[in-house]
């Protein structure tokens, strides 16, 4: 398998997701039954409600609107993060259940993520990493050997030498107010460069589906000043016209 690269798919959202949202919103203001809320919601341009909503925080009708993304070529180091959202769902490949073993099978060695900065050192970095997850894939073989090659009782222990660089693959279903928050805190620059990446890749995602509700998606500094302070980029007029021009 070797080094993976980041992949990501909107596999479903809710359809026509600006309407449900609107139809939402509006319900706490109307005395309408559901289906003449519906046909007015259906009938009119939402955009400048939607807008006024996000703009006036009120943001639980939102949350009505759901999206699920596959996400391959990510490391367990990415996963520790992401599932730390916890207004979310996660499915991840089980590395209890499916042996590194038998992955290993294509050309001798699991899937994995080389960092970038290691990838910049040039061709002899990058071999001395490929080196070195070949040789973990060898610790693994041979624990599966020692524990017998029993299945899940072997893959479970042997598991415990593999690194953080070890590839996952992962469902993951989040909420509309949810996923503002997620950009607001993953597309900081200074979050890890991993998880920075994915968000990068779902927003740009979920703004071709609702762009009215990500319109100003992204981090903190894009609707504000930066909130880390002295730890802070110092790079917000540029991270503005990067969000801002999508």
């Amino acid at each position: 398998m070797g080094a993976k690269k980041l992949s990501v798919t909107l596999l479903k959202y809710t359809p026509d997701p600006q309407e449900i949202v609107a139809m939402g919103a509006k319900l706490c203001y109307s005395g309408a039954d559901m289906e003449e809320l519906k046909q007015g919601v259906e009938a009119r341009d939402q955009e400048p409600f939607l807008e006024r909503l996000i703009e006036l925080g009120h943001l639980s009708p939102i949350e009505h609107a759901g999206f699920t993304f596959g996400i391959e070529g990510v490391s367990r180091s990415l996963l520790a993060q992401i599932t730390r959202h916890r207004l979310a769902s996660f499915s991840v490949k089980s590395q209890r259940y499916v042996s590194e073993a038998g992955a290993a099978k294509d050309d001798g060695v699991f899937g994995y993520v080389i960092p970038p900065r290691i990838e910049a050192l040039g061709p002899g970095g990058v071999a001395l990493f490929e080196g070195q997850m070949r040789q973990i894939q060898a610790w693994y073989d041979e624990w599966v050997e020692k524990l017998s090659n029993d299945g899940e009782s072997t893959y479970e222990d042997a598991r415990f030498v593999l690194p953080n660089a070890a590839e996952t693959k992962l469902l993951v279903t989040m909420n509309a107010r949810e996923l503002l928050h997620f950009f607001t805190v993953r597309c900081c620059s200074r979050a890890q460069w991993e998880i920075r990446t994915l968000a990068g890749e779902m927003l740009r995602l979920v703004k071709a589906v609702a762009p009215v509700i990500f319109r100003n998606a992204g981090p903190a500094c894009l609707r504000g000043s930066c909130p880390e302070g002295k730890m802070g980029c110092g790079k917000s007029s540029e991270i503005r016209k990067k969000y801002l021009n999508q």
